[in-house]
């Protein structure tokens, strides 16, 4: 009978054993895993976007908002999200019709002024250019000094560009 409990005493041991092993070996994996590039959570927004307006994504974006074009860019970046000249046909077909369009540029309180301000500058350029490459005029085109977005909004709102329709 002695025989018997130290086998059964032994399966226990290597039981609690590899349970030990596989449960190290699963902690290992999953933080390897999370490390190499699990997908970030997009911060939350305060409200609907839609219904505010608000922007807190990192990534370049467009809104059509109340006739208004704003594009929002990724920090550092003057790429277009895909899908400006869509966003933009209103505002293409109202300047070949005539009306002027007005681009501001606007850049968040962070890090450099100059740097801020050249980069909102390339922005607006950016968009100018997709602007003169649907076949809008240079003359219809009207652009702002970059500004310092300032109120309640966040870093990533504040990094945009907006395409109004002058009338």
């Amino acid at each position: 009978m002695a025989s018997q409990d130290n086998d059964q005493d032994v399966r226990v041991a290597f039981a609690v054993i590899i349970a030990i092993v596989v449960l190290l070996v699963g902690s290992v994996v999953g933080i390897g895993i999370q490390r190499a590039g699990a997908p970030k959570a997009a911060p939350a927004a305060a409200a609907s976007p839609a219904a505010a307006g608000t922007v807190v994504m990192e990534d370049a974006s467009v809104v059509v908002e109340n006739g208004v074009v704003k594009f929002y860019f990724a920090t550092g970046q003057a790429d277009l999200a895909p899908g400006a000249v869509d966003a933009l046909a209103e505002a293409i077909a109202a300047a070949q019709a005539g009306s002027a369009l007005a681009i501001s540029g606007f850049h968040d309180a962070t890090g450099s002024l100059e740097a801020n301000e050249e980069l909102a500058k390339r922005r607006a350029q950016a968009v100018r250019d997709v602007l003169a490459a649907a076949g809008v005029k240079p003359e219809s085109l009207q652009l702002s000094k970059p500004e310092v977005t300032t109120g309640t909004g966040n870093n990533a709102e504040a990094r945009r560009v907006e395409v109004s329709i002058v009338r």
